[in-house]
């Protein structure tokens, strides 16, 4: 019986261990494309090879050296991309504003094989930001609203069919609140769970826990009320936890509510180092295999970093980037104005 009682508590004690803080001190960051475009997404297949979907009607595949590109045109216009996503056979991307535009490309893991339109919406306010799988045949794109709810579209069958969310089976939004197209992570996926990121004058996150089907909205502590105020950003390393960044587009060095986490999938928020560096961010990411502790936020003004989950933070780089995708637990590829990079993340 002692024995048993002291076994139970050493596991109590070790469960309330803290995690062990994660060490990053500086980063080495390789241009590995440079092109005169507005690079918002990009999705990593490997440590040599990434694609991205950006402005002037540009989409391409960066293979180590080797940049295999193409311009898509809608009738005699280029499209601007901010949305990407892929599954083990194809590509998707889909373009900003009227005509929003979704294409399939198909790719047999060395060349892109074809592509077809596979969604099209037009409409004054038809905006679309970002776009994410939860597996090889259900995925999620998110736009502004056009009527009182955020638009949503999923498809069930591999891509290859979208079908937009009625707004009464949605939350309804409030005047003024968006979401902001800036590097393609105003989504987060997890099991059959989503998380949405609003900003603009009201900051809140919607969730699904049954991809798509039905849905929930909760308020969030981020600084609101501006058409550029609110959340950029989100990430969730499990079910329960997540992280939101953002803050004031206008006013970047400002610190105050932009930075927050929740451990109950994502019904209230705290925010963190509110107050403290770093200021606007627009893309956060947890560093893989680091159980939440290891997170980047990247933005205009640079890259930071915090080991303990959030808690404090440190600048790695003043280089600017718009997106980041980790491959792994030390290398991700950033995008931002004019270029794709691989950063290195060392100790």
């Amino acid at each position: 019986m002692r024995l048993a009682i002291a076994t139970l508590i050493v596991l109590f004690l070790f469960s309330c261990e803290e995690k062990t803080e994660i060490e990053i001190n500086s980063v080495e960051i390789t241009p590995v494309f440079i092109d005169s475009l507005s690079i918002r997404a990009i999705q990593p297949l490997d440590e040599n090879r990434v694609w991205f979907a950006a402005d002037k009607g540009k989409v391409g595949l960066i293979d180590g050296d080797t940049p295999k590109l193409a311009i898509i045109k809608y009738g005699d216009s280029l499209l601007h991309f901010r949305s990407i996503a892929t599954t083990k056979e194809a590509v998707f991307v889909l373009s900003i504003a009227n005509p929003a535009v979704l294409y399939k490309i198909g790719f047999n893991g060395t060349e892109a094989t074809n592509i077809e339109e596979v969604y099209t919406e037009k409409g004054e306010k038809v905006f679309y930001d970002s776009m994410k799988f939860w597996n090889e045949n259900e995925g999620i794109a998110i736009g502004d609203p056009v009527e009182d709810c955020m638009s949503v579209i999923i498809t069930r069958d591999g891509g290859n069919t979208w079908q937009k969310i009625s707004c009464e089976n949605l939350p309804k939004v409030e005047k003024g609140e968006a979401a902001f197209a800036a590097s393609n992570s105003n989504i987060a996926i997890f099991g059959n769970n989503a998380w949405v990121a609003t900003g603009g004058k009201k900051s809140r996150v919607m969730h699904t826990a049954d991809k798509g089907k039905t849905w929930e909205i909760f308020d969030t502590p981020i600084v609101q009320g501006k058409a550029m105020t609110g959340i950029y950003s989100i990430d969730f390393w499990d079910e329960k936890h997540g992280i939101i960044f953002g803050g004031n587009w206008e006013d970047k060095p400002f610190n105050e509510g932009n930075k927050a986490i929740t451990k109950n999938g994502g019904k209230t928020w705290k925010l963190i180092a509110n107050g403290k560096e770093p200021g606007y961010r627009s893309s956060v990411k947890f560093v893989p295999g680091t159980e939440g502790q290891g997170i980047v936020a990247i933005g205009s003004p640079g890259i930071s970093f915090s080991g303990d989950g959030g808690k404090n933070w440190k600048q790695l780089s003043k280089e600017g980037f718009f997106a980041i995708e980790f491959v792994n637990d030390s290398i991700a590829f950033a995008s931002g104005n004019n270029r794709i990079s691989r950063v290195i993340f060392k100790k």
